[in-house]
C-alpha cells in the first residue's frame, strides 16, 4: 500500500508527520532522512546544545518512541537521490526505491561554504546540523582563539556562547554592520555594543580571503590583516536544498515555487520550509523564508490539503534569536517600514521597535519584552498612534480595538 513519503527529517517532516496521524490518517507514513537522527529543533544547536546546557534528547522535536508508536517509518541516514513523478517513486542512496500516494518535499538548506586559500583546513566549521556542532564542541576550550566569519544571528549567537565559554572571540563582517542584511541600522549598533561590551571583538568591513596553518587552521587572512585562530565557525548565509525537485521537473525559482496551499507544480508533490517560496497574501509578495514558525505552519498546512482539506498558508513571519541573557523576537520586516517607534529603554536591554509604514505597523523588533511581541502579532498590518506605541504607560490592547 502506498502511502504519504516525507523527504528531509527536520521540523517540517516531523511536524507533518505527527499532524497526519493527529488528522487520523491511518496509512503508511516514510520519513527519509540523510542524518542519523530523528527530526530534531536546529535553533538550539548555536545556544544550549553549543553550550553544553541541553543535551541530544532535548533536542529532539519527539523521542524516537513517538514515530514508532505512531507507526511512522523513520528511513534515516538515508538520502532520497531521484523522485519521479510519472511512476510516482523515490530513488534511495542504498539502492532501494520506493513508492508514494502523496509527497512532500521537506529538504531544508545547507550552509553557504568558502572556496578559497586554505578552507580546507581541519578547526574550521560551518554550523547546520547536531554532527556539525558536535564536531564544534570537541574543538572548544577556555582560552582558546575562536574567529567567526560571518556577523549574523548564528554568527553572533555563536559568539555569545564562545564568551561564555571562556574564549577569545572575533567576529569577521565584510558589510558595513553586522546584521546589515536582516535589520536596521539601530538594532545593529545596538548588538555591536552589546558585544563588544561583553568582550567580542568585532571587525566590519573585513573580508576573509584565506586561512593559514600546518594541518589545521592557525590563521584566518584577511588581506594584509590576520587573526589568530584555533577554532573557525563560518557562517555566511545558507542555499535551498532544491536540487531533487528541480531535477524531476518541479518548478523552482529561489526555491521550490508552491502555492498557498503549499503545492508544488505537480499536484500529488508538496512542498514545506526552507526550501521553499511561497506566496504571503498578507504582505503581498512571494517569501522565502529561514524560519521555524513557517516550517511548522507549512507542514500542517500541506498535510492538511494532502488529505482533501482546503486550506490556505497566511501568516506574519515571525523570528528569535537568544543571546547571553537577551531574547530578540522579531515579527514581520524593518525593512518594510518607513518610520519607527521606541518604546522603553534601549539601555535597559528591554525595549520594543515598531516599525510603521503609512501609518500602519509592518513589523517590530522586541528585546525581552515578550508582551509587546505578542500584541505586535496582532497590531501588523493595523493603524497605530506613534504616540501611544512609544508611551509605556498605554495598553498596547487598546490599540487593538
Amino acid at each position: 500500500m502506498t502511502g504519504i513519503v516525507i523527504i528531509g527529517a527536520g521540523h517540517a517532516a516531523g511536524q507533518a508527520a505527527a499532524s497526519l496521524r493527529q488528522a487520523k490518517f491511518e496509512g503508511p507514513i516514510t520519513i527519509i532522512g540523510d542524518e542519523a537522527h530523528v527530526p530534531y529543533q536546529r535553533p538550539p544547536l548555536s545556544k544550549q546544545y553549543l553550550a553544553g546546557t541541553q543535551l541530544a534528547d532535548k533536542v529532539y522535536l519527539r523521542a524516537e518512541k513517538f514515530y514508532a508508536d505512531k507507526d511512522i517509518q523513520l528511513m534515516l541516514d538515508t538520502r532520497a537521490t531521484q523522485i519521479d513523478p510519472s511512476t510516482k517513486t523515490i530513488n534511495l542512496d542504498n539502492g532501494e526505491t520506493i513508492a508514494y500516494e502523496k509527497l512532500l518535499i521537506s529538504t531544508g538548506s545547507r550552509p553557504r561554504k568558502l572556496s578559497i586559500e586554505g578552507s580546507d583546513l581541519s578547526g574550521i566549521h560551518y554550523l547546520r546540523t547536531m554532527d556539525d556542532v558536535d564536531g564544534i564542541r570537541a574543538d572548544v576550550k577556555p582560552g582558546a582563539n575562536l574567529v567567526i566569519v560571518g556577523g549574523g544571528y548564528i554568527g553572533l549567537e555563536v559568539a555569545a556562547v564562545g564568551i561564555e565559554l571562556g574564549m577569545n572571540v572575533h567576529v569577521l563582517e565584510m558589510e558595513e554592520r553586522i546584521l546589515q542584511r536582516v535589520t536596521t541600522p539601530e538594532m545593529s549598533a545596538y548588538y555591536h555594543k552589546l558585544h563588544t561590551d561583553r568582550g567580542v571583538h568585532i571587525h566590519t568591513q573585513t573580508g576573509v580571503t584565506g586561512f593559514s596553518g600546518n594541518g589545521s587552521v592557525e590563521k584566518v587572512l584577511c588581506g594584509d590583516e590576520s587573526f589568530d585562530a584555533d577554532i573557525v565557525i563560518v557562517g555566511i548565509g545558507i542555499i535551498p536544498n532544491i536540487e531533487i525537485a528541480e531535477e524531476a521537473g518541479i518548478h523552482c525559482d529561489n526555491g521550490i515555487v508552491v502555492d498557498d496551499h503549499c503545492r508544488t507544480s505537480d499536484p500529488d508533490i508538496y512542498a514545506a520550509g526552507d526550501c521553499t517560496n511561497h506566496p504571503n497574501p498578507l504582505m503581498n509578495k512571494r517569501l522565502r523564508l529561514e524560519s521555524v514558525p513557517n516550517a511548522m505552519d507549512q507542514a500542517r498546512v500541506s498535510t492538511a490539503n494532502m488529505l482533501g482539506d482546503d486550506k490556505v498558508y497566511a501568516a506574519i513571519p515571525w523570528f528569535w534569536s537568544d543571546q547571553y541573557d537577551l531574547k530578540l523576537q522579531m515579527v514581520g520586516f524593518s525593512a518594510d517600514g518607513d518610520s519607527q517607534v521606541l518604546r522603553g529603554d534601549m539601555d535597559t536591554h528591554q525595549f520594543a521597535i515598531f516599525y510603521l509604514k503609512d501609518g500602519k505597523v509592518v513589523a517590530a523588533d522586541a528585546v525581552n519584552s515578550p508582551k509587546e511581541f505578542m500584541l505586535c502579532k496582532q497590531l501588523v498590518g493595523k493603524p497605530a498612534d506613534p504616540a501611544k506605541l512609544a508611551d509605556p504607560e498605554t495598553d498596547l490592547k487598546s490599540l487593538l480595538a
